[in-house]
């Protein structure tokens, strides 16, 4: 078992694309295969990268290299790029930017808004030089600072912590061929200083044309025949990639105490420079090298004989090689008794900037799964490296790792010019093992587009059917560690089921789209209670046992076996307290996952939940009056109520019924004694139902308690509403005064209630809404309700249906996040201890933003040029002259008159060029904030309409002045004023 000193830093996520490989995992599988990436280039990939007929003529130029394909794609909707920005924007950053997305999502940690460090590096950018630079088929209306900011990698780092909302520090490192290896040692120190808790650091190396091929020329550092061998006898040469890879670092206690999957532990980090100890500036340094490998071992608190593999920088370049081997023997002080050696560039080529990366994980993935990557093109060693008296060695096949203690491995990055970095990786610990999680499990998805959803969906039900990661992992990682986007999924599956059918629950699951709304709360009354109604809840739930407890203190029975007695649920006096308690401690669990409501409405006793969480009372009070006020009327004669399949309006009353509720616009309930309600009902010609209840609620037969009622609430404190809900009594909105008169609550339980009133009043407004409580009774009734789009769920289950209460409840919160709630989906399991695991990575839908090289063929690509073209303003208007200039400075071929702007891809900088536009052809000015108030053409469009009606009244103001002046002259005096203007023109004119 190894000792951590508490200064180790877990690898907990990475991410990469590399030549031949366009995953982590396929670069794996391509390591322990000695598969190379690097590959000859057809004809036709050499013309488009415009490789003329002589020059592949020429004896020197080798058609070959590490090309990474497909980098002319990127998802430019997703991170809010226009067709022309992303065809302008280097590769290199739209790549990174995707890669540091998977790498997030691979940790688990892309919810937004979190302390993350972002550490990164760039290569050269070529697609500014080669590709944009005086080319006429880069987009009209840029800028040279559009060009700049898209294309300068300074902006790497900083571009990442935008669009992924990271708030921690972001830095571009560049140190040459070092570079990423630089940023994990940066980032390992900024988490030991805690700038950050979490870091994500990496590199991108994409040099296009990437299908170019290159020039050897005897005595250069570029290989001859297109292979890199480090360390072998025939090496003599380095091959260019092109690649990318992103880690994600934080403190292994945290990570530990966290769940994080944790591929490999950093020991530590050093970085230094060669400075002048060698015979040029780009020429390696053995002393400088050896310096920076010893820092790392004593930094690690690692004896360098425990090391049985380094990753190194391994050029195979004829000085190189041999300075590296030199170097590593100086610094191994222990020697180990024997130490693989490996590079990463014989498979993938020099990824330059990306190099240290793509081998820190090459090295993190073979300390993970205990093997030693195999060099298969080696055959023997390189004279001039003296392997042979030397602790090290290159393996051709696969091993087992060496040695009993934990496997440890060192990683070399040297950049040109001097600038040295070296790691030391470790095995991960053993996963602590996780308790049982709840019963039931909810899992989401969300993506950008109904497409992207389903492939998202089809993926993960792949990854579930063969998979054994415990489901309460996986409804964490994927509650916790996403993304959220507008498309969503939610699917409640239970906890005892394999992983292979939660997959096959995911064909059942709840998809949808909703704009944000507010959530109302609707409370049910008496007659809505079961026998059992919530214990599955109050069993797996702490917050809502813990309120449901706070309630049962104060109540002066035993509310755990009057929830568990049917009998006793008939009792008034104990039915309507403890349907209080449940509603009330439903409300708490609602509120500890982030569902507030804007608004309230109860039926009858409910409406004391909600004037309780209102404010109106306070918890021990309202106890004492919901208890106080069954009491009363459960001591009263016994009574009969009746549903009825017609409005309020609609009932004629006899003598002796009253109207109980106005429950829907077809629906009522009257009560009164047993033979008015037999009476009245035998005379209908509709269909009624009698109810279950004990006595004729909101009848006159409830008029003998309400003074002692009223009696009873003016000792209470009574506290004005700090959340509105409605008045039972009105239907609408209570006022203050209401809710702090005593009458009021005598009132309140003799009054019809009027629900239907009330709903309607309350869905003046766009919301969701949610009853809290058990059944779906008001829900039912809700929906019997125009709800102009709203959707309405229930938190219980019907005593009737054979399901779990966790099965209701998360499939409530499932289906109010997909409709636009807020709900917070990680506090679902709050106080669990669970484990972030590894999960398919969202499907990026990239199309074709590209600029291709001047001089060669053009091909089809997404941005579409709109030329500048006179409108005419009287078929169209002013809204079609605003939707040609977007359309052109957008690169968009179809805008329509409500498309948001910032969903468009708009910008700022951009939105100054549109306005001044505006300006030019409309003559109309408008302030900088309009297109943030206005951000659709239409509404623009209408701004523009306003602004000139604000100018008219001054202008007609003028113009009645002049004409009143004129009116004044003679004609003589007219005369000689048009003279004297006439005059001043030509003057001017001249």
């Amino acid at each position: 078992m190894t000792e951590y000193t508490g200064l180790e830093i877990a690898v907990v996520g990475m991410a990469g694309r590399f030549p031949g490989a366009s995953t982590v995992d396929e670069f794996w599988a391509n390591v322990l295969a000695g598969e190379t990436g690097v590959r000859r280039f057809t004809d036709e990939e050499l013309d488009a990268a415009g490789v003329s007929v002589e020059r592949r003529a020429d004896p020197g130029f080798v058609p070959m290299g590490g090309a990474l394909d497909g980098i002319e794609f990127f998802d430019a909707k997703l991170f809010g790029y226009s067709p022309r920005d992303a065809a302008v924007l280097d590769p290199q950053q739209r790549v990174f930017l995707e890669c540091a997305w998977h790498a997030l999502e691979h940790a688990g940690h892309l919810g937004g808004g979190q302390d993350v460090g972002v550490y990164a590096s760039a290569s050269i950018d070529t697609y500014l030089l080669r590709h944009l630079w005086n080319n006429p088929a880069v987009p009209g209306g840029l800028q040279p600072l559009d060009l700049l900011l898209a294309n300068d990698k300074d902006t790497l780092a900083s571009r990442v912590a935008y669009h992924l909302d990271l708030t921690g520090p972001a830095i571009t490192v560049q140190t040459a061929c070092s570079s990423s290896l630089v940023t994990i040692h940066v980032a390992c120190q900024a988490l030991l200083g805690h700038d950050c808790d979490i870091a994500l650091a990496g590199g991108v190396s994409i040099r296009p044309p990437v299908h170019e091929g290159y020039q050897h020329t005897e005595g250069g550092i570029l290989a001859a025949d297109g292979r890199c061998l480090p360390f072998d006898v025939d090496a003599h040469g380095v091959v260019a990639g092109n690649g990318v890879a992103a880690v994600v670092l934080r403190r292994l206690e945290d990570a530990m105490a966290d769940g994080d999957t944790i591929y490999a532990v950093v020991k530590g980090t050093a970085v230094n420079n060669d400075g002048a100890d060698k015979v040029g500036f780009t020429a390696p340094s053995v002393n400088g090298q050896a310096r920076v490998i010893r820092a790392a071992h004593d930094l690690s608190e690692v004896d360098s004989s425990t090391i049985g593999y380094v990753e190194a920088h391994g050029t195979a370049t004829p000085l190189g090689d041999p300075i590296e081997v030199a170097a590593l023997t100086q610094a191994f002080v222990s020697p180990p008794e024997a130490c693989a050696l490996g590079s990463v560039k014989a498979l993938i080529g020099h990824l330059d900037a990306a190099a240290g990366v793509a081998g820190f994980v090459k090295a993190a993935l073979a300390v993970q799964n205990g093997v030693v990557p195999p060099s298969p093109y080696f055959t023997a060693p390189n004279p001039e490296t003296g392997l042979e008296n030397s602790p090290f060695f290159v393996n051709r096949e696969a091993m087992p790792w060496p040695g009993s203690g934990p496997r440890r491995a060192g990683v070399s990055g040297f950049g040109m010019g001097g600038t040295n970095a070296h790691a030391v990786l470790e095995e991960p610990p053993s996963p602590e093992p996780m308790p049982p999680g709840r019963s039931r499990h909810l899992l989401v998805l969300s993506a950008a587009s109904e497409k992207a959803l389903e492939e998202s969906q089809k993926r993960l039900a792949g990854h579930l059917a063969t998979s054994s990661q415990s489901l309460a992992d996986v409804s964490h990682t994927l509650r916790t560690g996403r993304r959220v986007l507008r498309h969503r999924m939610v699917a409640a599956v239970c906890g005892g089921e394999s992983t292979g059918s939660a997959a096959t629950a995911l064909s059942e699951a709840w998809i949808g789209t909703g704009d944000r709304r507010d959530v109302v709360f609707l409370f049910p009354g008496q007659g809505s209670q079961y026998a059992g109604m919530a214990s599955q809840v109050a069993d797996e739930e702490p917050v809502f046992r813990a309120a449901l407890d706070e309630c049962a203190a104060l109540l002066p029975f035993d509310l755990d076996e009057v929830l568990a007695d049917a009998d006793r649920l008939t009792r008034t006096k104990y039915t309507q307290p403890a349907l209080f308690a449940v509603e009330y401690s439903l409300a708490k669990l609602w509120e500890h996952w982030g569902v507030r409501p804007s608004a309230m409405l109860g039926h009858s006793v409910g409406e004391y939940v909600a004037a309780c969480l209102a404010g109106v009372f306070s918890l021990e009070d309202a106890l004492k009056l919901v208890t106080a006020r069954g009491e009363l009327m459960d001591a009263l004669p016994a009574g009969a109520m009746l549903s009825v399949p017609l409005g309020a309006d609609d009932l004629v009353l006899p003598q002796g019924v009253c109207l109980a509720a106005s429950n829907a616009p077809n629906m009522s309930t009257v009560a009164g004694t047993f033979e008015a309600i037999e009476r009245f009902e035998a005379g209908l010609s509709v269909t009624s139902r009698r109810l279950h209840t004990s006595h004729a609620f909101h009848s006159s037969m409830i008029d003998p308690m309400l003074g002692e009622f009223a009696a009873l609430v003016s000792q209470v404190e009574l506290h004005e509403p700090r959340i509105p809900f409605i008045s039972n009594v009105s239907g609408t909105w209570i006022t203050a005064e209401e809710a702090t008169e005593p009458g009021y609550w005598a009132r309140h339980a003799r009054a019809a209630v009027r629900f239907s009133e009330g709903l309607r009043a309350m869905l003046t407004d766009s919301v969701t809404v949610l009853e809290v409580g058990p059944g779906n009774v008001l829900t039912t009734l809700a929906r019997q309700h125009d709800l102009a789009g709203a959707k309405a769920f229930g938190s219980l289950r019907h005593p009737r249906e054979d399901k779990h209460d966790l099965d209701t409840m998360l499939a409530a919160a499932g289906r109010l996040w997909i409709a636009g709630a807020e709900v917070d989906l990680g506090a679902l399991t709050a106080d669990e201890r669970r484990r972030r695991v590894p999960l398919p990575q969202y499907p990026f839908e990239r199309a074709r933003h590209w600029v291709d090289l001047p001089g060669t063929a053009p091909r089809e690509i997404e941005v579409i040029e709109v030329l500048p073209q006179a409108i005419d303003t009287a078929v169209g208007g002013d809204l079609a002259v605003i939707t040609g200039i977007w359309q052109e400075l957008l690169g968009i071929a179809r805008i329509g008159p409500n498309d948001d702007y910032f969903e468009l891809g708009g910008h700022s900088l951009l939105a100054t060029q549109i306005l001044a536009r505006i300006t030019a052809e409309l003559g109309v000015t408008l302030p900088a904030a309009a297109i943030f108030e206005a951000p659709t053409p239409s509404k623009l469009a209408t701004r523009i309409d306003q602004s000139r009606a604000d100018a008219a009244p001054a202008q007609d103001d003028e113009f009645a002045r002049l004409l009143a002046e004129i009116r004044d002259m003679s004609p003589e005096e007219l005369r000689a004023e048009l003279d004297r203007e006439r005059d001043a023109q030509e003057i001017s004119q001249s």
